[in-house]
């Protein structure tokens, strides 16, 4: 085979022959950790390969779940615009109901949306076709990544990609809700910015996680594949 077919079915093998339920993770930055500037802008940190690759994740999974500042900033459509599938069920996490009424996954019917707020997010004017569905949040109002997961799969969406952005990737990365991140690094200094992931602090090296690794080449970008069920403790 050549090349290029071998490193997809290196990346998409352990996704669609995954027999349980998968929890996959990504994130675009650049060299230096940024998903976007501090103005929120990210259109295009990565080339039109990485997003390609990032529309193929898309089509292999159940849902496809962000945060609502994701959408607030970036108005996304969350199809598979630049690939042959089926768009998966968007969900958006949005405790206090700040959705923007005339953002475009709300309104284009390409895929069922799911509205995921709080029981205090107030009541529901969305459009018609929009999936209201209530959990309960911390004291912090924060929704738990595993009951958010736990219900999914009760719904029968048992793969999951966690698009964005980088505080709700970083909390279920912290949750240890994580089977699989891909890390689509852009050769790109920024230098200022919205950084993407974001742990808790360690005090030495020999508490940072070390996950297993590959890479791969999408175009100008690079591709991390990390292994997170694999990291001990």
């Amino acid at each position: 085979m050549a090349a290029e077919a071998v490193d997809l079915l290196s990346l998409f093998l352990p996704l669609v022959a995954r027999t349980g339920p998968l929890a996959i993770a990504q994130l675009g930055q650049s060299l230096d950790g940024r998903i976007a500037t501090e103005s929120g802008a990210s259109h295009y940190i990565n080339g039109l390969e990485a997003r390609t690759h990032l529309h193929r994740l898309r089509a292999v999974v159940d849902a496809v779940l962000v945060g609502v500042d994701t959408v607030n900033d970036d108005d996304p459509q969350l199809t598979v615009r630049h690939v042959a599938g089926r768009n998966p069920v968007r969900v958006v996490l949005d405790p206090r109901g700040r959705v923007r009424r005339g953002s475009q996954l709300l309104h284009d019917g390409a895929a069922l949306t799911v509205h995921v707020v709080s029981g205090a997010a107030g009541g529901d004017d969305l459009a018609p076709g929009v999936e209201r569905v209530v959990l309960p949040v911390s004291a912090e109002g924060r929704f738990d990544p595993g009951a958010v997961l736990g219900w999914l799969q009760t719904q029968g969406l048992r793969s999951v990609l966690v698009e964005g952005g980088g505080r709700t990737v970083s909390a279920f990365m912290h949750a240890r809700g994580l089977d699989r991140l891909h890390l689509l690094v852009a050769p790109l200094l920024i230098g200022s910015g919205r950084p993407g992931l974001q742990l808790p602090p360690v005090s030495t090296l020999d508490e940072a996680l070390r996950p297993r690794c590959h890479s791969y080449r999408c175009g100008e970008d690079t591709i991390f594949d990390l292994e997170l069920r694999r990291i001990p403790g």
